[in-house]
């Protein structure tokens, strides 16, 4: 039987690379730290970590156990706070972690149903990109998360060991928005080498290093005029014509006034979004979100 706490020794140990620091955070000495480890190796028949000069790496074994520890500690605290709402009658609690567009289009609907089947739950949005929401799901510090990913896999696949899953929610095609007096303004659709002369303004950091691949596939340099991280900013310039954009149609602007919004010819990036859960047993309220997001997608309307 592998001991827990041996296994939050080295989960501390995989997360800060160090004997030293792992002891730090855990308050406990660096010898103590060595010796847990060493009792989990004896315990189990096989090295975990590599000790070398530049500090300590896992072995094969060691990232499996490791994986396995995140599970297991998120299952656990769930589970205590499961008893301890049961034993004292506390207040249920859902945390949600969702990117900002998705968190304006798609989650206040989706809440508004929840709440009304779930009267009492107290709710918790944190606003984060997925490279930092979906730990916060495997740590069991957020329920689900609200993600996407663009091109290629989802940031989560069967059979990996991540310890969580993702479930397609919805595809969310890029748009062309341009001033409204833009000569191309018109067009039924466009494509990126139509664009070749104009000037771009990025909502999203992911965004720009796609653009800057599929403009060298058309044959010409992305010239920048902002990089920025939102995507309302980025059309508000448009607005005011410093440049033109590529927008996911969820986080197009309900009030475009000013704006022509044209589909994207292929080839060009996509996006895709998606709920994130964790792969053990997942929470009834969670479960519940989730379906209430699903049906939320169903009746979005399509821009004009």
């Amino acid at each position: 039987m592998i001991d827990v706490r041996r296994l939050a020794v080295l989960r501390e140990v995989a997360r800060h690379g160090s004997f030293n620091r792992a002891a730090a955070a855990l308050r406990i000495t660096p010898s103590a730290v060595s010796q847990q480890i060493s009792a989990l190796e004896r315990a189990l028949g096989t090295t975990v970590v590599r000790r070398s000069t530049r500090g300590v790496e896992l072995t094969e074994a060691g990232r499996v156990l490791a994986s396995a520890s995140d599970a297991i500690t998120a299952e656990l605290a769930s589970a205590e706070e499961e008893i301890a709402r049961l034993a004292t009658a506390r207040t249920e609690r859902l945390t949600v972690a969702t990117f900002t567009s998705g968190g304006q289009r798609l989650l206040p609907a989706a809440l508004l149903r929840f709440t009304a089947e779930h009267p009492g739950v107290e709710l918790t949005v944190l606003e984060n990109e997925p490279e930092d929401s979906l730990p916060l799901v495997r740590s069991g510090a957020a329920d689900l998360a609200l993600a996407y990913h663009f091109d290629g896999p989802p940031p989560v696949r069967l059979g990996d060991r991540s310890g969580l899953t993702w479930t397609v929610l919805l595809d969310d095609p890029m748009w062309i928005v341009l001033p409204a007096d833009h000569p191309q303004a018109g067009r039924e659709s466009l494509a990126l080498a139509d664009l070749a002369t104009e000037r771009w303004v990025h909502g999203c950091l992911g965004v720009d290093t796609l653009m800057n691949h599929y403009a060298a596939m058309s044959g010409f340099e992305v010239r920048t005029a902002c990089r920025g991280t939102d995507y309302v900013f980025a059309q508000s310039l448009v607005r005011a014509g410093v440049g033109i954009s590529l927008i996911p149609q969820v986080a197009l602007t309900a009030d475009r006034g000013g704006l022509a919004t044209v589909p994207l010819r292929p080839p060009g990036p996509s996006r895709f979004i998606g709920i994130v859960t964790a792969a053990r047993r997942p929470r009834p309220l969670a479960t519940a979100l989730m379906a209430a997001l699903q049906d939320t997608v169903t009746g979005l309307p399509q821009p004009a």
